[in-house]
């Protein structure tokens, strides 16, 4: 088949140069098409379930709404992990399913059973889906600033009443105006609002003056609720014309609501004004944005829909945002000013990989060109380079991969190995025209020869590479989406080459190679005065080369349990995120002020640019926080303005002190993505998790402290901390049914008075042209602010006397549980923690010593570890099973190749010693065993292989031939040590950029380059030294016929 391949090509030599033009053109195409972003989409298939249940504590919560909806849940099909959250008035459940299900029919099974969970739910609560987006999909922010009237550090302003009406006024704008244009730009699936006071009409019931004229609350309620209404008469048909006829009778403004008649006393309408103060007012609100310690501020965040490109949705955008500022679109001169953009970590990561490629390529070509010492024949060779990368761009864009720093690292990685085929093919084709004079007669037919005599070795060697690479597509996970567009790229490429180097390399050959002088370059001559001898030594003194070897082998691998493991070296995005955590009980007032606080203290590094900080919960509640927890960005200046740190290890040490400075908060130094990526894969947003599950909330608190103390004195922990479940002031109102029932009064009737005067209830909304605004009830705050106040509350009895409320019921402040989080229908409770200055897994190893040895957990308590280091170990635990498998797979085709076990035997015993150079180099470079460093291990077992068949294949040519054992070991390696040179080399070089890169994305990729640069270094000169060693052990004996 092979033979066939390469003789078509050489007969339909126009064909393949114009199916090559035609195929580098649709790359080109296929590549402009391609979703740009800064890496993989890692995040779960996974569906979120927002029920708001105003006014209603935690363990209501999970009782009336969490509870049913999970209840319904269980059971869908393909379901892999159910987690959710009760806090104040909001319930969240996500549902996660296995990663090849598609997202649209996930959420198609969510809804049919949220429709039934509906009906157990309480009349008013509606829940709802969250928007299709990942944790990748925040990729843009900003706010909304006056450009120049009062800055937000005006203390005539901040907290005053212009202020107010000013943040209502942005927030209005941020709603109706800014919102609906952004969500026409493509890739868009919704805009979050945050910060700022959403607008009310006010209602606001004077008490008193309600006893005058004797009304209820109710009665001021149902009236308010009954005159908003347009009605419709039909039609009437009036000289031969036709008219609608309509009631007007909307609300249109505040004198409107205060005209209501709520009752006539003594032939006297009483008016709403009578009775009540109408005004607008801010809603409620459970969260706000505060910028650079000035103040209060508006922001939006945009959400990218699942499977976007994120450099496209942030240029249209950025395009739709330059419209609306330049057009002023906005009034009173607002403008939009964003403080955070994923087109800048997008493009950071794009230079750092295409860096790479280019200077990767760059140096291939000069080995070539060294090695070969022929232009033409290094130019040949470079060809399969682009070709093969622009194929590779055409299958990517047919199975949906996008352009990002994994994928596109896969062709860095690959670059070295793309020309390994064509390099063995264009050095033989060379060397015959050169024994043969180059000679016109015959010169297909000497190509024809030249391929065949090493196409099959090379076939089987490149095979073997994309072999070597199936462990990474049976990667689950996290790490299966990280590394999966790495292996499809390799593995892509590489056959991409390798039918190009059986195609259009000979075909280049025909056409432009002649053959040059039988001598060999400068370069190789120099390495073959020192090989020959080398090698003439080891063969005389095989026994000390093998001891020697072994040798290094056993004390590289004495070395290897010293690496330390952790699961994927942290992305620099280039912005940080310092989580801070306060008190349960805090008011969102005194977080505001506490944040100022923390970002003055920012604001004092001259690399921090700008600080702003989201505190409590956004309008779509994709993560509920509550008023004690904020999510600052701390967008960093360019590293060369930096002046107070050298690296971001120091600046975030040097941050953490200063923050540690301020009282009775706690921190948790992270970065935006990773830390959405962290809470939404395992439910948390640290590396490590140890996840306590149980039914009592005080055990639960309890084992957890004892837990979180033992972690803290492990050394490296870092931001440790307990999930705060306790700690909120509740204000209850103990309704006491005998006396109630003495005044002939209902629990309802005080149910009612407590949502309404004391929460607030809306009657009803007034419309603004398209905007919508809600009609609020509630009394004043004066009236509702403390317990004697609510005590004071009457309440109307059946013979119409006022009763207070202290008469009723009994009014008590008690402390209760903040939020109830469980997962797969079991209450838990979290201990996170970070990890600094050493690896995860020794780390946790530790942990879970001390925690074994010191934590008695009671009968049905159980811990089990989440976050960073789940990912690690089950990554690590299918790469054991896996990569032996494949090592058994490579065996097998290499006793196919060879037709014989010692031979394929021979090659395989090749791996293990590819091992020192890489355990050498992640030791040296202090640098742990991750799960990248695997993947470089798997790619450098592959180029080893390929070396290995390359210089068996052709001893044993020679031996055929007629050769001593001898001379075919020494002829066959001189003859072999270019290409083997030249594979080796070209596989290091291009990975050297990727090795000395510091670019965003360069974490990720340098233990892959040290691993296998290290790991070629030492199997390339084992190769050529104790592999011609073993040869003569291992050749089996001839049988003449």
């Amino acid at each position: 088949m092979i033979e066939r391949l390469i003789s078509f090509a050489l007969r339909q030599r126009l064909l393949i140069i114009v199916a090559t033009v035609f195929l580098s053109a649709l790359g080109v195409y296929a590549f402009k098409k391609l979703p740009i972003d800064a890496f993989p989409d890692v995040t779960n298939i996974q569906v979120q379930i927002i029920t708001e249940a105003p006014g209603r504590s935690p363990i209501e919560v999970e009782k009336l709404v969490t509870y049913p909806v999970e209840v319904q849940m269980t059971g869908l099909p393909r379901l892999k992990d159910l987690r959710s959250l009760s806090k104040f008035g909001l319930s969240m459940v996500t549902v996660v399913f296995e990663d090849n299900v598609d997202i649209y029919f996930a959420r198609q099974l969510v809804l049919e059973r949220l429709i039934e969970a509906k009906e157990k739910l309480p009349q008013g609560v509606a829940p709802m889906m969250g928007p299709i987006s990942t944790g990748l999909g925040e990729v843009y922010q900003y706010t909304l600033e006056k450009a120049d009237t009062n800055p937000p550090n005006s203390p005539l302003i901040e907290g005053s009443e212009g202020r107010l009406q000013e943040l209502m006024e942005l927030r209005t704008i941020q709603d109706w105006i800014v919102r609906p244009i952004l969500k026409t730009v493509p890739g868009v699936t919704d805009i979050n609002a945050f910060g700022g006071h959403v607008k009310q009409y006010q209602v606001l019931i004077d008490p008193d003056r309600l006893r005058k004229y004797n009304l209820t609350l109710k009665e001021v309620f149902e009236s308010v609720a009954a005159n908003n209404a347009n009605a419709g008469g039909n039609i009437i048909e009036h000289s031969s014309e036709q008219y609608i006829v309509r009631g007007l009778g909307l609300i249109q403004s505040l004198k409107d609501i205060e005209d209501i008649v709520v009752k006539v006393h003594d032939e006297t309408p009483v008016y709403i004004r009578d009775v009540a103060d109408v005004k607008f007012g801010p809603e409620t609100r459970l969260g706000a944005v505060v910028k650079d310690g000035k103040g209060e501020a508006v922001a939006g965040i945009v959400m990218m829909i699942r499977g976007g490109s994120g450099k496209e949705v942030v240029e249209g955008v950025k395009k739709k945002v330059d419209e609306i500022n330049k057009n002023n679109i906005l009034p009173d001169g607002i403008k939009i000013k964003p403080f955070y953009d994923r087109i800048e970590l997008v493009n950071a990561c794009m230079s750092t990989v295409t860096k790479a490629l280019e200077e990767g390529g760059i140096l291939v070509v000069a080995v070539l060109l060294l090695f070969l010492g022929n232009i033409r024949s290094a130019l040949i060779v470079a060809a399969t380079l682009p070709v093969a990368a622009l194929i590779t761009f055409i299958a990517m864009r047919q199975i949906g991969l996008t352009a990002n720093l994994m994928s596109l690292g896969g062709l860095a990685i690959a670059i070295g190995m793309m020309v390994d085929g064509s390099v063995v093919i264009v050095e033989n084709i060379y060397r015959h025209l050169s024994e043969k004079g180059g000679a016109k007669e015959g010169r297909i037919h000497i190509i024809f020869e030249a391929v065949k005599e090493v196409g099959t070795p090379m076939v089987f060697g490149i095979l073997i590479i994309i072999i070597v690479f199936l462990p990474l597509f049976t990667l689950e996970g996290m790490e299966g989406k990280m590394f999966s567009p790495m292996a499809y790229t390799i593995s892509i490429s590489l056959f991409a080459s390798l039918i190009l180097s059986l195609t259009l390399s000979p075909v280049l050959c025909s056409i432009f190679l002649k053959g040059g002088s039988e001598k060999d370059v400068f370069i190789v001559r120099w390495f073959k005065r020192i090989y020959i001898p080398s090698l003439r030594y080891s063969l005389r003194h095989g026994f000390i080369v093998v001891v020697s070897a072994v040798a290094m082998l056993l004390a590289s691998l004495a070395i290897f349990p010293f690496l330390g493991t952790e699961f994927i070296p942290t992305l620099d995005e280039g912005s940080l995120t310092p989580q801070v955590i306060r008190l349960p009980s805090i008011s969102l007032q005194e977080s505001i002020e506490i944040e100022k606080k923390m970002q003055q203290a920012l604001l004092k590094f001259p690399e921090v640019e700008t600080v702003v900080s989201k505190i409590g919960t956004a309008e779509i509640a994709t993560d509920p926080m509550g008023p004690n927890v904020s999510d600052p960005i701390v967008v960093l200046k360019p590293r060369d303005q930096w002046k107070t740190a050298g690296t971001k290890e120091e600046l975030v040490k040097k941050i953490r002190g200063e923050l540690e400075k301020i009282p009775g908060i706690g921190i948790n130094i992270s970065q935006p993505i990773a830390l959405r990526v962290d809470e939404l894969i395992s439910g948390v947003k640290s590396q490590i998790a140890i996840k306590l599950f149980g039914d009592d909330m005080d055990i639960l608190r309890e084992k957890a402290e004892d837990i979180g103390r033992i972690v803290s004195t492990v050394k490296g922990a870092a931001d440790m901390r307990v999930e705060q479940t306790a700690g909120q002031p509740y204000l209850n109102i103990d309704i006491d049914r005998r006396k109630i029932a003495r005044y002939g009064i209902n629990v309802s009737d005080i149910q009612d008075i407590i949502e309404t005067a004391i929460g607030g209830k809306a009657a009803t909304e007034v419309f603004e042209g398209d905007r919508r605004f809600a009609i609020l009830l509630r009394f004043p705050e004066d009236k509702r602010n403390s317990v004697e106040t609510i005590e004071n509350i009457f309440v109307r009895a059946a013979n119409g006397a006022n009763i207070p409320l202290a008469s009723l019921a009994k009014v008590s402040i008690s402390e209760g549980p903040l939020q109830v989080s469980r997962e797969n229908s079991k209450r838990r409770i979290v201990v996170e923690s970070n990890v600094e200055g050493r690896d995860i897994g020794s780390f946790v190893a530790e942990a879970q010593e001390k925690i074994g040895k010191e934590v008695k957990l009671p009968s049905g308590y159980y811990i089990t570890w989440g976050g960073a280091f789940e990912n690690q170990q089950r990554a690590m635990k299918r790469l054991y099973i896996i990569v032996p498998l494949t090592i058994a797979l490579v065996f097998f085709l290499l006793f196919t190749a060879f037709n014989s076990l010692r031979y394929a035997a021979l090659i395989i015993l090749n791996l293990p010693f590819a091992l020192i150079g890489g355990i050498l180099g992640l030791w040296i470079s202090r640098q742990y065993l991750s799960v990248p460093a695997s993947v470089g291990f798997i790619a450098l077992f592959g180029v080893a292989v390929l070396n290995g068949v390359v210089l068996v294949s052709y001893i044993n040519k020679l031996r055929e031939e007629g050769l001593t054992i001898e001379e075919a070991i020494t002829t066959g390696c001189e003859r072999r040590l270019r290409p083997v040179l030249m594979t080796a080399l070209v596989a290091i070089l291009g990975l050297v950029p990727m090795l000395l890169a510091t670019g965003p994305g360069s974490e990720i990729q340098k233990p892959l380059a040290t691993v296998v640069v290290g790991g070629l270094i030492t199997s390339t000169l084992l190769t050529l030294i104790l592999l011609p060693v073993l040869y003569r052990w291992f050749e089996e004996k001839r049988v003449e016929f």
